[in-house]
């Protein structure tokens, strides 16, 4: 018999009154079942968040710093466990799912680092005009509020951790809801952070269904929200709660730029090996993945040769395989979707040169070219393993290419000439730009995040714990300055 997960409700393990089964998208199994928390249970972690949040806010650093460490230390004894939880439950590749439980350690490391020096205060001298003589400010930083963190399947418990770490390391009370298709990994941290000495109440974890979602959203109580997923619904979350704080990480289609300069037989090699792996990786269901190659006249035939058979060397199938790079989607509907728009390209006058096949939940992975403008896969992000090439005459063409999209995620640029770099970071409208590699790259203490309707805010361990927070100014009289 599989057993069912509890919950975590203000530090403590409970159970609803129903539950829901959470299986394997490539060979349907049983991975487990999640207690659903009741409406009153959901109130009552709320209503604890919320009685706490003055007493969380003045625990000292080195307790919570304590407490972060600790995460990232069991989480290390538990790797393997914990990885093969994550492939199962999402599907993912054991080496990709090794690979997230290594982050989410960074993650909590980092956050007991930055617990331990935030907010010792910024001092500004107001003297500089004669009004202010005397005067000093000191600029600290306080909780907004409880926060609401909604998290994705994708990185089942990565972006957990980036959602809860944070908020531990500032002192706010969090409630998360993991993903429906993935709360399992998200569980794991509670039984983590139940061993430390939090206060109770400072966070919950809760697998609520998504039709309780707006009720949540809604609580006054609830001041922040941190959603990643879908464009569609953070803006509606967004639009739902204009006073509210939101910060949305939403969809990209990320573009990888190779310039000319970029054109020894290494370099293109090094390009399409990565371009290759990270529009695949996660089954290209990352929202940084390469889903665009925007590659120079010059080199363009060379590096396309190099790319479809790079992509058609990718490994897959059983993600228990340890020799498996690609496995399936996180269901056969978004398998699906993902054929559909690929055929509709195709039929619009796309040249299919890899992949293009379905089989259950798992795509191929594909390449295409001569990719109409007007389709669904030229416009939206496919969240699936599918690589579209175009040729462009020079950087100017290139960069407006990569502008030219809704989205504004991260874009990778491969040159060796650094003016270009500056150039690129200076014209291309996106959170971040990587250079000599492909967008998909992401150290977690950067602010990550994007423009246009990649969405709002940045997270990052830092740049999370000051969208929590407020700046407040203290101004002392009288001082011999």
């Amino acid at each position: 018999m599989t057993s069912t997960h509890a919950f975590w409700l203000a530090g403590r393990q409970v159970t609803g009154e129903d539950s829901f089964d959470v299986t394997n998208p490539w060979d349907g199994r049983l991975v487990g079942r999640a207690s659903v928390p009741t409406d009153a249970q959901v109130e009552e972690a709320v209503a604890a968040a919320y009685a706490v949040r003055d007493d969380f806010a003045a625990v000292p650093a080195h307790v919570r710093a304590a407490a972060l460490d600790h995460v990232a230390k069991r989480l290390t004894e538990r790797a393997e466990e914990i990885a093969q939880l994550i492939s199962g439950e999402n599907g993912k590749p054991i080496k990709w799912a090794r690979g997230e439980v290594g982050r989410a350690v960074s993650v909590f490391r980092l956050a007991a680092e930055e617990a331990r020096r935030f907010n010792g205060g910024e001092a500004q001298r107001l003297d500089t005009d004669a009004g202010g003589q005397g005067r000093m400010a000191l600029i600290r930083r306080f909780p907004k509020g409880v926060v609401l963190g909604i998290a994705p399947f994708n990185f089942p418990l990565n972006l957990c951790a980036h959602k809860v770490a944070p908020a531990i390391a500032a002192g706010v009370p969090i409630i998360l809801k993991p993903a429906p298709a993935t709360p399992l990994s998200g569980l794991v941290i509670g039984d983590f952070l139940a061993e430390t000495d939090l206060p109770a109440g400072s966070w919950s974890i809760l697998p609520v269904a998504n039709d309780k979602m707006p009720a949540l959203v809604q609580d006054e109580r609830l001041p922040v929200i941190s959603f990643t997923g879908s464009e569609k619904v953070g803006y509606a979350i967004m639009d739902s709660v204009p006073r509210k704080h939101c910060t949305l990480e939403l969809g990209g289609n990320g573009a990888a730029v190779v310039l000319g300069d970029w054109s020894s037989d290494a370099d293109l090699d090094w390009a399409a090996s990565r371009i290759a792996t990270f529009s695949n990786y996660q089954g290209g269901q990352s929202c940084i993945s390469v889903q665009r190659v925007i590659a120079d006249a010059s080199v363009y035939d060379r590096l396309l040769e190099r790319v479809v058979a790079a992509v058609e060397a990718q490994v897959t199938g059983d993600p228990a395989d340890e020799r498996t790079e690609v496995g399936p989607l996180v269901s056969e509907d978004a398998a699906k979707r993902v054929e559909s728009w690929v055929n509709e390209a195709v039929e619009a006058g796309a040249t299919l040169l890899a992949g293009g096949k379905r089989e259950g939940a798992t795509y191929a992975p594909t390449v295409l070219t001569d990719v109409p403008a007007g389709v669904t896969l030229a416009t939206e992000e496919v969240f699936g393993p599918v690589l579209t090439v175009q040729k462009v005459a020079g950087e100017a063409e290139a960069f407006a290419a990569v502008n030219d999209s809704k989205y504004g995620l991260q874009a990778g640029v491969f040159t060796h000439d650094i003016q270009a770099a500056f150039r690129a970071h200076r014209a291309l409208e996106v959170g971040g730009v990587v250079i000599g590699d492909v967008p998909s790259y992401r150290a977690d203490q950067m602010p990550y995040g994007g423009v246009k309707q990649s969405g709002v805010g940045r997270e990052g361990v830092r740049s999370a714990m000051d969208d929590y927070t407020y700046e407040r100014v203290l101004v002392l009289t009288g001082l011999a300055l």
